[in-house]
């Protein structure tokens, strides 16, 4: 699933028939202050596998200066495996799926900075609300974890300012959940509350 949506964000910059951009200007927050976008990670609910994430996102940000910018991320989404597993053959391997899913709805604070032109880091914190239910889909308990994005990527902006796409790189950081139940346990306890390199592509509108 991680291949097809590089595979995507590559064909999305190389296509792209305008010109990107990037950086503000104390001239182009007068009227582009506000966002709203999402990221392309929505699209991996169209891939016909059972793993489908149930994913869904919704950004709303403010820019405070052409070089800082939050936002508020609303989403959801359903895993079946430990999210520290690293890329390789047990990535998604059946011997290490869950006993059913995790369901979880999350909002995020974010903030990003801007250190030269389109280059900027950000730190995501969120907080998620989960749902364990069996193979049967049958909901056997409740959860809530802390869950921290911590990103570097490139701002190009689109259609004279007016759309933005955000290509980046992840470190992702469980630094607290509460007990899971003991049959999910068993297979997270295996692998690193970090994970190393997560692809992201966010996009988006000025307004």
């Amino acid at each position: 699933m991680q291949n097809w949506i590089l595979a995507i964000i590559l064909v999305v910059i190389l296509g792209s028939p305008t010109q990107l951009r990037a950086q503000y200007t104390k001239q182009d927050t007068t009227h582009s202050k506000f966002f709203i976008g999402s990221t392309l990670f929505v699209l991996a609910n169209l891939i016909p596998d059972d793993n489908a994430p149930e994913f869904a996102q919704l950004n709303l940000g403010y820019r405070l200066s052409p070089k800082d910018a939050i936002s508020l991320e609303l989403k959801t989404w359903t895993y079946r495996w430990s999210l520290g597993i690293p890329y390789g053959p047990l990535k998604e391997a059946p011997e290490e799926k869950f006993p059913g899913s995790i369901k979880e709805y999350g909002a995020a604070v974010a903030y990003q900075h801007f250190w030269w032109k389109g280059l900027y880091t950000g730190v995501h914190a969120m907080s998620a609300w989960q749902t364990f239910r069996n193979e049967e889909g049958e909901k056997i308990d409740n959860g809530f974890q802390i869950f921290n994005t911590y990103r570097a990527g490139y701002h190009f902006k689109l259609f004279k300012g007016r759309f933005f796409i955000e290509p980046s790189i992840a470190v992702t950081h469980r630094p607290y959940h509460t007990e899971m139940p003991a049959s999910f346990k068993e297979f997270d306890d295996k692998w690193s509350k970090l994970f190393f390199g997560e692809p992201g592509f966010h996009f988006g509108f000025n307004f």
